[in-house]
């Protein structure tokens, strides 16, 4: 299965990247606006896996390329250009029947924390849905992990993440994908009406982290 991560030059694409790199077999493609920044990230995250015995070719290419020859696109894209990357990668018509997945969170910080902020349509993974295409599947996942851990493969993890969408094939395809990623456990929360719950847990476990030393880049289990 290709798996395009476009973002994947930033924090959470970084994370993900390595650790499909890392764990699964599946090519590993790096989108970014920027060609040559994909391709030098790409070359980046080759080597810090070589140090590790880990021998993988990641490739890098503007979003639209990454796109076209995926089978999934993971949108590792803040959530105010989220909907606007589908949409220049529809434009593009580089959109078929790829799966999109979205770990994007809306929040907005102050004194006291970080606050859930979900766009008007309800969460950032309905607003994906709402401007991709109707032959394009939708799913969202990751969004509770940790970027730093992820991306930090002396890390064990043991977290869970949750999946929403609304075609349970689509479904069960992210989660067996995810599952494939050493320490994570990936459960169905259901269709993209459940992400808004789903994406709100992002800030409250980002405050526990800010108001607890001991508790850095904490995570969610559930038992």
């Amino acid at each position: 299965m290709q798996i395009a991560i476009l973002g994947g030059t930033g924090d959470i694409g970084e994370g993900l990247a390595v650790r499909f790199a890392a764990d699964t077999t599946h090519p590993i493609t790096i989108g970014s606006r920027d060609e040559a920044k994909a391709v030098e990230r790409a070359s980046a995250y080759e080597s810090r896996l070589a140090e590790r015995g880990i021998d993988r070719d990641i490739a890098g290419a503007a979003n639209a390329a990454a796109a076209a020859d995926a089978d999934v696109v993971i949108l590792a894209i803040p959530p105010h250009h989220v909907g606007d990357t589908v949409e220049a990668l529809a434009d593009a018509d580089v959109l078929s029947d790829q799966v999109l997945v979205s770990p994007a969170v809306g929040m907005q910080g102050d004194g006291d924390g970080l606050h859930y902020r979900p766009p008007s349509i309800g969460s950032v993974s309905e607003l994906v849905a709402a401007r991709a295409p109707e032959e394009v599947s939708v799913a969202g996942a990751f969004h509770n992990l940790a970027a730093d851990r992820l991306a930090d493969l002396d890390t064990d993890l043991d977290l869970d993440t949750l999946v929403v969408a609304d075609d349970e094939a689509v479904r069960e395809t992210v989660l067996e994908l995810a599952n494939e990623l050493e320490g994570i456990r990936a459960l169905s929360a259901g269709p993209l009406a459940n992400a808004a719950e789903v994406e709100s847990v992002t800030p409250l476990v980002i405050n526990i982290a800010r108001y607890n030393d001991d508790l850095h880049d904490v995570g969610v289990r559930f038992h």
